[in-house]
């Protein structure tokens, strides 16, 4: 009892002796010599650069800077007898900057590197900050970051100095990426990641939280950041003023800095400091007093209940090992692989159930039998050399198959594994037995029937193939391509299957783009391959290939394609051949087209212009008979009458066999044309007519006008015709370098679908016409539902600009 009131005395005086020396300094006093001095009086202010993190520097409530790095240059600056002239900067390359740019003297807090050191001199490290493991406070102790196992995630915010260490020293971890400390924390507890790995300053900020009170130290990583003071490289003298001053500062004082912005605690109601650490600590004195009587009392107890435990412990352990040595047992005698103990001198010495009943013996009958009786070809030097190679510790446990004789006289394909085995003091050849007999069936039928399928598959008119993939992302390769491939493109099969060949070797240069992107969308969905182009063979010859391959999962992420490669060289020929002569007859459809309208203008103006000037002429002729003969003669005035009603219809025939061939409205543009045509169309049927047409559009080339306007006027004539429509809707509008037209009638409709040949002239023609302009037509209609055509056609880009 004396010595612990003597030992409270103690700790009380050194708690008092804390709180005293907390609230005392002594003042620096670096060890400058003249030119320093004289320095430091032609700078009375130093220009200290602050990058805004907490705890290193932050603002508090009246706008104040504090923080760990403040109150070491207040104390630094205090040392030299200068002022400070604070300048913050939000990141550490602004700061680099701004030392490049002379804006700032010195800076504290930094790490030193290859890129600072072209711009700062380092002091010598003044703190240590190291990197630490963090998890649950319930887990087991310290934790070696070099003996984690891969399923535990550590996470670590990324990018930082931390990251890369781990990345690249510990390859043993599986690193989660966050983007800030907090997240890190924040997948510990939510247990997404084991552990968090985060520095020392951030981890004393973050643990003030109550969220993370559960959350404890169990490690270091080994890698500490060590703080130094910077001065611009071109101020040497100050570097040296820098360096006095750290080594005069205290390593008591640079402790106190660590524990008043680092404290690495939880926060409590208790966590005060001075004094009522003392007290806190006297209390705890008091209760260990009261708490010794107690121990001491039952002390004597505890150890007996103790050594009770053990011995019920061990009693548990020797009943589980018994009954753990008759479950082995009982496993060995009744499992499905047969087991032989063979000695030395090749006479078995244990078999168990399993090996008695595939060699048809009784129990205990193979006891002291040679093993020879099992295998008549194995003489006693083919067993020792057998053995030794066994007993060899580098060598491993051989297998092979063989035919056991059994009892009675049979035949049993067996596999046989061999392993050196000893037990107290005897040496064993441990022999385990498996009946392969179905297995041997099964690879008899597997062997006939990859004969039959590559007989099938080398009579197949082409190219039999099977792409594998194993998992995903992995690379694929032909397992398997048919002796096919000689005949068809000249190569072996063998040769098309390396690595660096494949199809794709075969594949014309000009088609390997379209080949790859098709085989690539094939992987990346794991749907069916198909691709058609060209292939070049082995003697040269260019040929056309259709490949056709159906995709099947076989688990695990492994992917197979089977497929033919087909030649249809002739089939492809033809069909280019007929796609030429439907382009060329195309063509001459345009061509024929182009002269017909061009025919119908040359007679819609000599119509005009010839017919015109003659029943003009005509008239006039008329005119001066009935002005010389007025009156005379009353039979001949009305046969005047009469001709001039005539030479009118006529004039009025000439305007309509014009309009009709070219009308001259198309002079006007596009847009003006097609909104004289529904005002004419909507005066013959009385059917309401829409029209909406822009004001400005590109001036079209006279193929474009006359293609638009002839298929406006063949949608209108089949709406009058078939729609039965109650009203017309006619738009024109340009979509960037598309000019579109629209027709939409309220009829009956009709099931595009449900057309035949020969029914639908009109429509025919055209797509004809539209397809021959380079554009598109598009027809929407449903029964009762009314129609819709759609016309778009590139504009030149000429015209269109």
């Amino acid at each position: 009892m004396k010595s612990l009131l003597s030992s409270f005395v103690v700790l009380l005086m050194l708690g008092v002796s804390t709180c005293w020396a907390d609230t005392t300094r002594v003042p620096l006093r670096p060890a400058f010599d003249g030119e320093q001095r004289a320095w430091l009086q032609a700078h009375p202010v130093l220009r200290v650069g602050l990058v805004l993190q907490a705890p290193w520097v932050q603002r508090g409530r009246d706008r104040q800077l504090t923080g760990a790095n403040v109150e070491l240059m207040e104390r630094l600056l205090e040392g030299m007898d200068v002022s400070p002239d604070w300048r913050l900067y939000p990141t550490l390359e602004a700061l680099d900057k701004a030392a490049q740019a002379g804006e700032v003297d010195l800076a504290p807090g930094l790490q030193q590197t290859p890129a600072g050191l072209r711009i700062w001199h380092y002091s010598m490290p003044y703190l240590r900050v190291p990197h630490l493991v963090v998890g649950e406070r319930s887990g087991s102790g310290a934790v070696d970051i070099d003996q984690l196992p891969l399923e535990q995630l550590v996470a670590v915010r990324a990018p930082s100095q931390a990251a890369e260490y781990l990345g690249r020293t510990h390859t043993n971890l599986r690193l989660h990426l966050v983007p800030s400390e907090r997240a890190a924390l924040q997948q510990v507890l939510s247990q997404e990641a084991s552990y968090a790995v985060l520095d020392e300053a951030s981890l004393s900020l973050l643990l003030r939280e109550s969220r993370f009170s559960i959350l404890s130290i169990v490690g270091d990583i080994g890698l500490p950041q060590l703080l130094r003071l910077a001065t611009r490289r071109d101020q040497p003298t100050l570097s040296a003023i820098v360096d006095q001053t750290l080594k005069a500062l205290p390593a008591r004082e640079l402790e106190e800095l660590r524990e008043a912005w680092m404290p690495l605690r939880y926060p409590q109601s208790s966590d005060f400091v001075g004094f009522w650490k003392t007290l806190t600590l006297f209390l705890g004195l008091l209760l260990l007093i009261g708490a010794t009587a107690l121990y001491r009392q039952r002390q004597q107890t505890r150890q007996l209940e103790r050594e009770l435990l053990a011995a019920r412990g061990e009693f548990d352990r020797h009943r589980q090992a018994a009954e753990s040595l008759r479950l082995s047992q009982f496993s060995i005698d009744n499992s499905t692989v047969g087991i032989l103990w063979v000695n030395w001198d090749s006479h078995l010495r244990y078999a168990n159930r399993a090996a008695e009943r595939m060699l048809g013996y009784g129990v205990g009958e193979l006891v002291d039998k040679p093993l020879g009786l099992l295998e008549p070809g194995l003489d006693m030097d083919r067993w020792l050399r057998l053995w030794k190679r066994v007993r060899e510790q580098d060598a491993g446990s051989p297998s092979f198959e063989i035919d056991c004789l059994r009892a009675d006289g049979s035949r049993m394909p067996a596999d046989v594994s061999l392993s050196f085995l000893r037990y107290r003091q005897a040496e064993y050849l441990v022999v385990f037995l498996s009946d392969v007999t179905e297995r041997r069936r099964a690879r008899a039928a597997l062997e006939e029937s990859e004969a039959r399928f590559k007989g099938i598959a080398g009579n197949v008119p082409g190219l039999v193939f099977r792409l594998e993939r194993a998992g995903p992302g992995q690379a694929v390769n032909f397992a398997y391509i048919s002796e096919a491939s000689q005949e068809m493109v000249g190569w072996p099969a063998h040769e098309l299957q390396r690595e660096d060949r494949g199809i794709r070797s075969l594949v014309h240069p000009q088609d390997l783009a379209s080949y790859l992107n098709s085989q690539t969308l094939a992987l990346e969905s794991e749907s069916d391959w198909d691709w058609q182009g060209r292939i070049q063979t082995h003697q040269g010859l260019v040929r056309w290939a259709d490949i056709r391959s159906t995709a099947r999962s076989l688990g695990n992420g492994r992917v197979v394609w089977d497929g033919i490669l087909w030649d249809i060289t002739e089939n492809k020929l033809a069909e280019l051949a007929l796609a030429d002569s439907r382009a060329r007859l195309r063509e001459l459809s345009a061509h024929l087209e182009s002269v017909r309208e061009e025919e119908k203008a040359r007679i819609a103006r000599e119509v005009h212009d010839e017919l015109g000037q003659v029943l003009t002429v005509l008239k006039l002729e008329t005119a001066m008979c009935e002005l010389a003969c007025a009156g005379q003669i009353p039979a001949l005035d009305e046969r005047l009458a009469s001709m001039k009603r005539l030479i009118a219809q006529l004039f009025q025939l000439v305007r309509d066999v014009a309009t009709a061939l070219r009308p001259p409205i198309l002079d006007a543009g596009i847009a003006s044309a097609i909104e004289w045509q529904v005002r004419r169309f909507e005066e013959r049927t009385q059917i309401p007519c829409l029209v909406e047409v822009p004001e400005h559009l590109p001036r079209l080339p006279d193929a474009q006008a006359i293609g638009l306007f002839r298929i406006l006027q063949e949608a209108l004539t089949n709406v009058m015709r078939h729609a039965g429509a109650h009203s017309v809707e006619v738009r024109l509008w340009q979509e960037q370098s598309t000019l579109c037209l629209a027709v939409a009638d309220d009829g009956k409709g009709f099931d595009p679908s449900q057309r035949r040949a020969g029914q639908s002239f009109g429509l025919v023609g055209m797509q004809e016409r539209m397809l021959m302009l380079g554009g598109e037509l598009r027809i929407d209609s449903l029964p009762g539902e009314g129609t819709t055509l759609y016309a778009r056609v590139v504009l030149d880009g000429e015209e269109n600009a």
